[in-house]
C-alpha cells in the first residue's frame, strides 16, 4: 500500500506516562500492544482499516516485540487464526468491517466459541448504521448471542476504549469466551488522548517459541459428541464467570442523577450522543453530569441480571437506548425483569426509531416523547423549537427549489481504469442485446449508478460468478459476471471459478485487475505488481500492466481454456472482446481480465517523481484532453458514455446555437477515455489531445513561437 502511516507507527512506540493524542482506531491499536497481544490478523474495511494498515507497515517494530501480523485473504481466514488461542495461552486479535465480515467469518467463530479459548481473544469489528454506510445494516449482536461470545461496546472516550481492550482480553481468559468489540464509525474516528503504558512483549512470541505442541485434547474439538458438553459449559460455567468479572471490575458504568425514580440504559457507544441530547433538555452538562441515573453498558452481552434488576427496581420508568434492530437488549431486559416480577415500565423502540443511526436528533426526538410521559412538568420548549426548526429548514430548502435536487451518487475516480470497461459494455450491448449482469463488491460496484446503471445483484464479495448460476441456465442470452482482483482472491476463485469449471457452466466472467484492493484503501494483494516493477515504473507515466500474471496462472492451473487479457483503456478492443465472449460458440467458462492500474495508486506513484523532475528543471510532459467547441454538435453522447467528472457542459460560445457544448475541466489526468470512447462509438471528432510541456527545451520554444506566428497570420483579422 502506498499511503504512509509513519507518524502513526511512531505513536505506537509510546511508553508509560506519555500522552497519546489521536483517533479511536489508533488508540485501539496501541491498546492491543499494551495488552501483550501475540498475533494480529484481519481483513481491511472501513472504519477499522487503519488497524491493519498501521501494523502491516510497522512490521519492523512488530518483529521487535515478537508480535505476528497476518494480512488475511478474507475474514474467514482471519477468524481461523484465533484457533491458536484454543490450546495455547496466546492473546490474539483480528479485525474486519461488520456485518458482512462477520458473516464471512461465521463458521470459524462458531467453531471457536464451542470449545472456548485459553488465551484471550478479541475481534474488533467496525459497524456503521448511518445513511452513508456501505454495508447491510444488521447487527453483530446476533452472533454474540447465538455463539456465546462477549460483546463489548465501549463508551467513545479513548481512555475507556483502551481500558476495554485490556479488560476484553482478561475477560475472555476469565470466562474462556471469545470477545468481540463493536466500534461505530464515530468511535473509530473520535479524537482524544489517553496516558499510554509500555507495550508488552508476549511471553510466547515469534522471538520466544514453544518447544512442544499441546497435548491432544478431544474436548477442544468442535464436533459431536463433545459439542454437547460445550453447550452446557457455555451457560453453566462461562456465562457466570463472565458476569462475575464484569461486576468485579465495574465494566458497566453507573451515572447517578437526582431523578432517582427514572432510569436510562444505554449502549456504551451511544453515550456521547445521549449526553448531547440530554443537554438540550437541561438534564446534562458538557462534563457528562446527568440528571437521570444512567447505566452505561460497555458490555452489551452478556448482561448481568442482578445488575439490571437492581437498577430497574423501584423506578417508575426506564428507557433503553439501543441502536439497530431487532431490539435484542430491550427484549432481554424485559425477560429478566419479568422473571423477577419487577413491573417497572420499560420503554425503548416504542419511542425511538427501530432502525438507522441514532444521531443526536433521533435520540432527542425519542427522549422528548418519553419525557412527556414521565416528566410532564419539564420545560421542553427549546428542544421542541430546535426539532421543529430542523424540520422547517428542510422544508424551506425543498420549497425554495424549482424541482428536487438530482441524486449525487458516488462515482469512479477521475481516470479510473474501470470506467472505460463499463463504457465498452454499454457499446457491446448495442450489438448483442441487453445482458443480465451479476455485480460484486468493490470499486466496480459504482457501475450500478448512473450513467452506467449496470448490475442486477450484489450478493457477496467475490460471489458474482456463483450468484449467476441460477440465472444463466434459464436465460437465452449469456450472463455476465463482474468481480475485482480483490474479490477474486477473497472468495471468487473457489466459490465462483472452481464451481463453474467443475459444473461445465457456459459463463462469462470479467475480472478487473487494478493491482490492489482499492475500495478499502489500496492494500496490496497477491496480484499486486512487485516493488521492482513499481520502482521501474516510477520513471514513466504509463500504468503498470502485465507485471503480475498470478491471476492468469491460477486460472490456467484450474484448466481454464478461454482467457483474454485486455488493457482497460482500449475501449474498442474491450468492446470486441466482450462481444466475442457473449457470442462465442465455445461452451464453457470464458474469462476477460481488464488490466489497468488503480488511478489513485498511479497518481501517488508518478506525482512525487514529476515534482522531483520539475524541481531539477528537467523537461516534463503532461497530457490533457479537450473539446473543440466549433466541432462539438451538442448531443452529449460522450458524457453519457463516459461518466467522467471532468467531462461536463458549458454554455455554447456560438450565439446562434442553444445547446451547451462539452468541455474538459481542470482535474483531467489524461487517461484518454473520452477520445477512446469517441473512436469506439464513432462519435463526433471534437476531442483533441494536448501535450503540456513544462521546462521545454530551446528548440521547442522556438518552434512554438514560429507556430504562433503562422497561426496569427492565417487567422482572419
Amino acid at each position: 500500500m502506498e499511503v504512509s502511516f509513519s507518524q502513526e507507527i511512531e505513536s505506537l512506540r509510546m511508553g508509560d506516562g506519555e500522552v497519546f493524542h489521536g483517533e479511536g482506531i489508533l488508540a485501539i491499536t496501541k491498546a492491543l500492544l499494551q495488552s501483550g497481544v501475540a498475533y494480529v490478523g484481519g481483513y481491511q474495511g472501513a472504519p477499522v482499516s487503519h488497524l491493519m494498515d498501521v501494523l502491516v507497515q510497522a512490521k519492523g517494530y512488530m518483529d521487535e516485540l515478537g508480535v505476528h501480523v497476518e494480512a488475511c485473504s478474507n475474514e474467514a481466514s482471519a477468524a481461523a487464526m484465533l484457533g491458536a488461542s484454543i490450546h495455547y495461552p496466546l492473546r490474539g486479535a483480528v479485525t474486519w468491517k461488520s456485518i458482512v465480515g462477520t458473516n464471512v467469518a461465521a463458521d470459524a467463530l462458531s467453531n471457536l466459541s464451542s470449545p472456548g479459548v485459553l488465551g484471550g481473544v478479541l475481534v474488533v469489528v467496525g459497524e456503521d448504521y448511518g445513511e452513508g454506510a456501505s454495508v447491510i445494516q444488521e447487527r453483530t449482536h446476533a452472533y454474540a448471542l447465538k455463539s456465546g461470545m462477549i460483546l463489548l461496546d465501549p463508551r467513545p472516550d479513548l481512555t475507556q476504549m483502551v481500558a476495554m481492550v485490556e479488560h476484553g482480553f482478561a475477560l475472555s481468559e476469565a470466562s474462556n469466551m471469545p470477545a468481540m468489540m463493536e466500534l461505530r464509525i464515530r468511535a473509530c474516528h473520535v479524537r482524544g488522548s489517553f496516558v499510554a503504558k509500555d507495550n508488552r512483549s508476549p511471553a510466547i512470541s515469534t522471538r520466544h517459541l514453544m518447544e512442544e505442541p499441546a497435548v491432544f485434547n478431544y474436548a477442544k474439538l468442535a464436533h459431536p459428541p463433545v459439542t454437547f458438553r460445550h453447550e452446557k459449559l457455555k451457560y453453566e460455567e462461562r456465562l457466570p464467570a463472565a458476569r462475575r468479572y464484569i461486576v468485579a471490575h465495574g465494566l458497566n458504568e453507573l451515572k447517578p442523577g437526582q431523578h432517582t425514580d427514572l432510569g436510562l440504559i444505554v449502549q456504551g457507544g451511544l453515550f456521547n450522543t445521549l449526553v448531547r441530547a440530554l443537554q438540550g433538555f437541561g438534564l446534562a452538562d458538557a462534563f457528562a453530569e446527568l440528571a437521570i441515573p444512567t447505566l452505561i453498558l460497555n458490555v452489551t452481552s452478556p448482561l448481568v441480571p442482578e445488575q439490571i434488576a437492581d437498577f430497574c427496581k423501584d423506578k417508575r420508568a426506564v428507557l433503553v437506548i439501543e441502536e439497530g434492530q431487532p431490539e435484542y437488549i430491550e427484549q432481554e431486559i424485559a425477560t429478566l425483569l419479568r422473571r423477577r416480577q419487577i413491573d417497572t415500565p420499560l420503554h425503548g423502540k416504542d419511542v425511538l426509531p427501530m432502525g438507522g443511526e441514532y444521531t443526536a436528533e433521533a435520540i432527542t426526538t425519542g427522549l422528548s416523547l418519553w419525557l412527556a410521559k414521565v416528566l410532564p412538568a419539564l420545560d421542553t420548549t427549546s428542544v421542541t423549537r430546535w426539532l421543529q426548526g430542523n424540520q422547517e429548514r428542510r422544508q424551506a430548502v425543498a420549497h425554495s427549489l424549482d424541482q428536487a435536487l438530482p441524486m449525487r451518487p458516488p462515482g469512479f475516480c477521475i481516470g479510473c481504469p474501470e470506467r472505460p470497461v463499463f463504457s465498452a459494455l454499454q457499446l457491446a450491448q448495442k450489438t448483442v442485446g441487453p445482458v443480465h449482469v451479476s455485480a460484486d463488491i468493490g470499486c466496480h460496484a459504482l457501475g450500478t449508478f448512473e450513467p452506467f446503471s449496470t448490475g442486477h445483484t450484489i450478493l457477496g464479495y467475490g460471489m458474482s460468478l456463483a450468484s449467476r448460476a441460477g440465472v444463466s441456465p434459464h436465460m437465452n442470452r449469456r450472463v455476465l459476471s463482474i468481480m475485482g482482483d480483490g474479490g477474486f482472491w477473497h472468495n471468487g476463485l473457489l466459490t465462483g471459478v472452481q464451481s463453474a469449471l467443475f459444473n461445465g457452466d457456459d459463463a462469462v466472467l470479467l475480472i478487473f485487475k487494478n493491482g490492489y484492493t482499492s475500495a478499502t484503501g489500496t492494500q496490496d494483494i497477491l496480484s499486486t505488481p512487485s516493488e521492482d516493477n513499481k520502482n521501474r515504473a516510477s520513471n514513466k507515466t504509463d500504468s503498470l500492466v502485465h507485471t503480475n500474471q498470478t491471476i492468469e496462472n491460477a486460472l490456467r492451473g484450474l484448466g481454464l481454456q478461454w482467457l483474454r487479457t485486455v488493457e482497460s483503456y482500449d475501449v474498442a478492443r474491450m468492446r470486441s472482446t466482450l462481444e466475442e465472449a457473449l457470442t462465442s460458440p465455445f461452451n464453457g467458462l470464458k474469462v476477460i481480465i481488464a488490466e489497468g492500474e488503480c488511478q489513485l495508486e498511479r497518481q501517488r506513484r508518478i506525482k512525487p517523481w514529476l515534482a522531483s523532475l520539475l524541481k531539477k528543471g528537467e523537461r516534463v510532459v503532461r497530457v490533457k484532453y479537450g473539446v473543440d467547441e466549433d466541432v462539438c454538435n451538442g448531443d452529449h453522447a460522450c458524457i453519457r458514455l463516459s461518466g467522467c467528472p471532468t467531462l461536463t457542459l458549458k454554455d455554447n460560445p456560438d450565439p446562434l446555437k442553444v445547446d451547451p457544448v462539452a468541455t474538459v475541466i481542470d482535474g483531467c489526468v489524461g487517461c484518454g477515455l473520452c477520445g477512446a470512447n469517441a473512436h469506439a462509438a464513432t462519435l463526433c471528432p471534437s476531442f483533441y489531445r494536448a501535450e503540456i510541456v513544462q521546462n521545454p527545451r530551446w528548440h521547442e520554444r522556438l518552434l512554438h513561437s514560429l507556430r504562433g506566428l503562422v497561426v496569427r497570420a492565417l487567422s482572419p483579422a
